[in-house]
């Protein structure tokens, strides 16, 4: 058992916990507990974005497929920066003159529709699933490789501190945690992975090893989602499924309410570009030098390992020490946003929106997150996530293009495209996971379903046009006009039982 990783992981679980439940702010309504009362700075919120998004499959993932399947993968971060691109210049604005504190909150005011609500609430839940799992599944395997403690352990570690955050305080303190942890993951990887490149610079450890001795990250032919797929069709699909995905993300769209206006909004997105962009210099860092240093591992533990594999002893324990106290700092950010976002969206889908009932909700996703983590068995974590990234373009991505800026969309024409554009994808994850060959689509779900997906609920939504809602041309000058002309901003979430927190 490594004693300092251990120490590392507790630290950060420890702080998290007393930075999310010390003098937690209390609320007077469930939408001010929801969007931390839009107090939040822009760059401070721009952290807790760029936090909650360098996940575990930006942290171990995507720096072993660097190392073992090379250039073509530094392509994926260009995803993550599209996706915001495009968010910066269609979405935020218009979500933020809307109203709506979620995605199915928007579906339903767009719309009209309480049916669609909670037919899109199914999705946002499905898609969070799949973050958290990743998550959890990472958070065990870095327990098991580095203390020899069973997996269970890293699963309810990161969701109980995860759980207590939000619990405590709401989206307030998860900002809070999220954005301390955002410099505290950034100061360990990049400290790190200095001190590695310095070391072997300085010819402290030997020189490059065979590429050969690293194990296949998920096999040699092409991963569901196009992930670990070198391939121009592989990259693509990544690529396409990032921008577009980006945009479709729970945790993503509660982000654009938690500052003080519009304004405030957009520059936390260009925050969240910077500050990703200078993180995202550290992966292809850890790829060189494990490409340089190859061992027998898994994509996700070639970098946990490569300290004690560049410098035995008493250094490497310690550099791992921090390593795996910076993997858990991603576990948990992405865990606590993930989990806010789609406590909040089923809260006020199942039960009379309130306080009380949004913390009931988070405890019951976080008990279908583990329940659901013990049934399934550890995958690549990129995996995963291009996975909810996969279901969030080809679900919510045309939803909220066309709900933006396309006055005859219909909620008919939205559940058509979710049902071939988020179902062709589920199909096609459980295809794979059987061992059905349907075709080059398995493998590039995104190029396939995010087409169709637009397509149904344009045709669909022309085929029914008496379904338009009659106030649709007053909610497009809502979202369109600058606020002053609009009118007074008016939140759309159900007033309920809004009692102090």
């Amino acid at each position: 058992m490594s004693v300092a990783a251990l120490a590392g992981i507790c630290f950060v679980i420890v702080l998290a916990v007393l930075v999310g439940s010390v003098r937690a702010r209390r609320y007077t309504s469930v939408s001010d507990f929801y969007v931390a009362a839009r107090a939040v700075r822009p760059w401070w919120n721009g952290a807790a974005i760029s936090s909650e998004f360098t996940s575990a499959a930006a942290c171990l993932g995507m720096a072993g497929l660097i190392a073992t399947h090379g250039g073509p993968m530094l392509w994926y971060p260009v995803g993550a920066a599209a996706g915001f691109v495009i968010v910066l210049a269609l979405v935020v604005a218009p979500l933020r003159r809307s109203g709506t504190f979620t995605l199915p909150d928007f579906a339903e005011w767009r719309l009209g529709s309480a049916v669609l609500r909670r037919f899109t609430t199914c999705w946002v839940l499905l898609i969070g699933l799949t973050f958290m799992v990743a998550q959890l599944h990472a958070a065990g395997v870095v327990v098991r490789l580095l203390t020899g403690l069973p997996p269970w352990a890293g699963w309810c570690a990161v969701a109980v501190a995860a759980a207590t955050v939000a619990l405590t305080g709401g989206m307030g303190s998860i900002t809070s945690v999220q954005a301390s942890q955002f410099w505290l993951k950034l100061i360990a990887f990049a400290g790190v992975g200095l001190v590695l490149w310095c070391t072997w610079r300085c010819g402290l450890v030997p020189g490059p090893g065979e590429v050969a001795g690293f194990a296949a990250a998920y096999g040699e032919r092409a991963g569901l989602a196009g992930a670990g797929d070198p391939s121009l069709p592989g990259v693509l699909t990544v690529l396409l499924a990032c921008a577009l995905g980006t945009m479709g993300l729970p945790h993503v769209a509660v982000r654009v309410y938690a500052t003080v206006d519009g304004r405030g909004a957009r520059r936390s997105v260009v925050a969240a570009q910077v500050l990703l962009a200078a993180f995202f210099v550290l992966p292809p860092l850890y790829g060189m030098l494990a490409h340089l240093h190859p061992t027998e591992a898994a994509a996700e533990e070639i970098v946990l390992l490569l300290p004690s594999q560049m410098l035995p002893g008493v250094v490497g324990d310690l550099l791992t020490g921090v390593l795996a106290a910076g993997s858990f700092t991603a576990f948990l950010a992405t865990s606590c946003g993930v989990l806010t976002a789609v406590s909040g969206a089923v809260s006020a889908c199942v039960a009379r929106a309130g306080v009380r009932s949004f913390r009931l909700t988070i405890g019951a996703v976080t008990l279908g997150t583990l329940g659901l983590t013990a049934l399934t068995t550890p995958g690549g974590s990129v995996l995963l996530v291009l996975v909810g990234f996969s279901l969030a373009a080809a679900t919510f991505c045309p939803l909220l293009l066309l709900g933006i800026w396309w006055r005859r969309l219909t909620d008919a024409g939205v559940a058509a495209g979710f049902l071939l554009g988020g179902g062709l994808t589920l199909g096609l994850v459980v295809a794979e996971r059987v061992g059905v060959n349907v075709g080059i689509a398995l493998h590039y779900p995104a190029p396939v379903a995010v087409p169709l997906a637009f397509a149904a609920m344009m045709v669909i939504s022309l085929l029914t046009p008496t379904r338009v809602p009659a106030a649709t041309a007053s909610m497009m000058a809502r979202m369109h006009l600058p606020e002053h002309l609009a009118g007074p901003s008016i939140d759309r979430s159900s007033p309920g039982d809004d009692r102090p927190s």
